[in-house]
């Protein structure tokens, strides 16, 4: 075994520990994708990468980013069942932020393989911040769900009442200050 050898499978060696942490995150959150399967994709990622790089890369990330956008979909669309009056099997769209990490493991095992080390640990301390910034105090202020209340809702369509008439979305303005004594 070589000097080489050993520096590729210390770049795996991060990219595990990297990974490892963004699925242990996304465990404590209660995520269906935790630190095994994070660590998984990183570790997988960062071998395409370190056995890529004398041959040809673009192809080889290109089928990293086609196997994680599988398990991002198996993520997001996942079946959930209810019950009710009958058994209901209904579609349901949730953990979309579990499939950006993935992907963001993905991304941060194959900088590792690279040997792109700073790059993968700065990208890795960036996808936790942005995981984290609700739940960080000095933080909380940059989290949009704090401010949402205040703005106008995209979704909704205010249909606009004619001339002079107040429209839905000034409904409640004699209480302004209400929403800010809430938040």
């Amino acid at each position: 075994m070589n000097l080489d050898s050993w520096s590729e499978l210390g770049r795996v060696a991060l990219a595990f520990v990297l990974t490892y942490l963004l699925g242990f995150e996304r465990d404590l959150r209660g995520s269906p994708a935790g630190d095994r399967t994070f660590s998984l994709i990183g570790v997988g990622s960062a071998i395409i990468a370190v056995l890529a790089k004398d041959g040809n890369a673009p192809n080889a990330l290109a089928g990293v980013i086609t196997g994680v956008g599988f398990i991002g979909a198996g993520v997001v669309f996942r079946p959930n069942l209810t019950v009710g009056a009958r058994w209901h099997i209904i579609d349901t769209v949730k953990g979309v932020t579990t499939a950006a990490t993935i992907f963001a493991a993905a991304a941060a095992g194959a900088a590792c393989g690279f040997g792109r080390l700073v790059l993968a640990t700065g990208g890795t301390a960036l996808v936790l911040l942005a995981l984290e910034v609700r739940h960080i105090p000095l933080l909380k202020f940059a989290d949009g769900r704090r401010w949402a209340s205040r703005f106008a809702n995209d979704e909704v369509v205010v249909a606009d009442s004619g001339a002079g008439g107040a429209s839905a979305g000034d409904a409640g303005a004699g209480d302004a200050g209400a929403e800010d004594r809430q938040t």
